[in-house]
């Protein structure tokens, strides 16, 4: 039997803030949900915002982000250790353009989350970018009190996370998995429709158009193995070609991203379903 997703409003709630995130649209997220299903799938990790709001019992999330999931691993198995790494972190420039110098690779897990989840909270309006060779170089945000360490957050999100599997990949191989009955829910970066609405630069290559389209074809092979599938993405042409044979419903968000407080309107987007 399907197992009924919890939409009873959880504690846990996203610890990272993330350009395309969804928290502003929660609760039309979860309007479209489906009533009941089985797995919960979702190869666009991000901030998890839907996954902290229905707090599956049962979610496979990935993303090709190896930071980003490395910082979800250590925050479900060692969140004391991320606590206590993150507590040494201050808001200051200089100590902000060291740890942004760093090379992850070489640390602890529970560091190398530490480390992400700083420079989040205290770069440029939370915005993940990296340069040509996987090196993070968002510049530094100069917020007065930014909340590093929110250690009732992360305790909550990693009661959340305990039983999710968390691994790094490809939205095709995260996206051979999942089997009838399953909710896969498709966030990727969106089609760039305007100059501060262009997230590709998420990891170090690029999510092209092409890219789109072989997310368009997945969504025709998981709707044929009876999955219940949503996507997220921008509204322009392009898209509404892609998914022109899916029920479309055009909802709208503010792009927070954008330096400019006038290029903050409610801006449109689509919710794509196959149910």
């Amino acid at each position: 039997m399907p197992l009924m997703p919890n939409l009873a409003n959880p504690s846990a709630r996203p610890f990272l803030k993330w350009a395309g995130g969804k928290q502003q649209l929660l609760s039309k997220l979860i309007q479209k949900c489906p009533p009941s299903f089985n797995a919960y799938y979702e190869p666009f990790l991000g901030s998890g915002a839907l996954f902290f709001a229905l707090a599956p019992t049962r979610a496979v999330l990935s993303d090709a982000n190896e930071e980003l999931v490395v910082t979800f691993q250590a925050v479900r198995d060692q969140v004391h250790d991320v606590i206590r790494h993150l507590s040494q972190h201050g808001n200051d420039k200089d100590h902000y353009l060291a740890v942004r110098r760093q090379n992850p690779s070489t640390m602890s897990a529970p560091g190398r989350a530490a480390r992400l989840v700083f420079l989040n909270r205290t770069c440029y309006n939370g915005l993940y970018r990296v340069n040509q060779s996987g090196q993070f170089n968002t510049p530094f945000g100069r917020y007065k009190r930014p909340n590093i360490c929110n250690r009732v957050a992360l305790l909550e999100a990693s009661a959340c996370l305990r039983g999710a599997e968390i691994a790094t990949l490809d939205f095709r191989a995260a996206l051979e998995r999942p089997s009838s009955g399953d909710f896969v829910y498709l966030d990727p970066p969106y089609v760039p429709v305007g100059r501060y609405s262009d997230f590709k630069r998420y990891h170090k290559e690029f999510f092209t158009l092409d890219e789109h389209r072989a997310l368009a074809v997945a969504f025709t092979e998981l709707h044929q193995r009876g999955c219940h599938v949503m996507l997220s993405n921008s509204h322009c042409e392009f898209t509404l070609e892609l998914f022109d044979r899916w029920n479309i419903e055009v909802v709208y968000a503010r792009r927070l991203i954008n330096k400019n407080s006038d290029g903050r309107s409610p801006i449109k987007e689509i919710l794509v379903t196959n149910y």
